[in-house]
């Protein structure tokens, strides 16, 4: 039954003239160096979205500079004690071909965390919560750069 439901939408997506923006596409993005080990991390979650990791001679480069993480308390005890604080981050990024600007934009994404009086735990709530923070940020960013790369690459057919 689950395949029939499948087969079936997918059938109602296509006769509908629904074609999905990744499908037969390759991602030859290059993701340039971004400083710091959180914009190690950030370029290593990027190569999963692309899904691959090209050299500099790539279609398209991709350059980000992220900001460091900023913290903010969210919640208060009655002792006056943070129990709760909430991490961000925010990237801007610019997509080239052949030095030619295509896209830029920015990205925020943030999380929150427990922060509790135990140091251990408490950096690893925050680590944790820097990690999540990382993944999605790469996600809104793939998602605007795969947008643009197609839409750049089928600007004639565009309407």
């Amino acid at each position: 039954m689950k395949k029939f439901l499948i087969v079936l939408t997918m059938t109602l997506m296509t006769s509908c003239g629904f074609q999905p923006m990744f499908t037969g596409q390759t991602t030859d993005i290059y993701v340039a160096p971004i400083n710091g080990i959180n914009g190690i991390e950030l370029r290593n979650a990027l190569w999963t979205e692309f899904g691959n990791q090209y050299g500099p001679d790539a279609k398209y480069t991709l350059s980000v500079q992220l900001r460091d993480p900023t913290t903010r308390y969210k919640a208060l005890a009655q002792t006056g004690d943070a129990e709760w604080q909430e991490v961000s981050l925010s990237a801007k990024y610019t997509l080239t071909q052949n030095g030619k600007k295509i896209a830029s934009g920015s990205e925020t994404a943030s999380e929150s965390y427990a922060f509790v009086s135990y140091l251990v735990a408490s950096n690893a709530s925050y680590n944790n919560a820097v990690k999540n923070v990382i993944r999605t940020l790469s996600e809104k960013i793939s998602t605007r750069v795969i947008a643009e790369t197609y839409k750049y690459e089928h600007k004639d057919t565009i309407k």
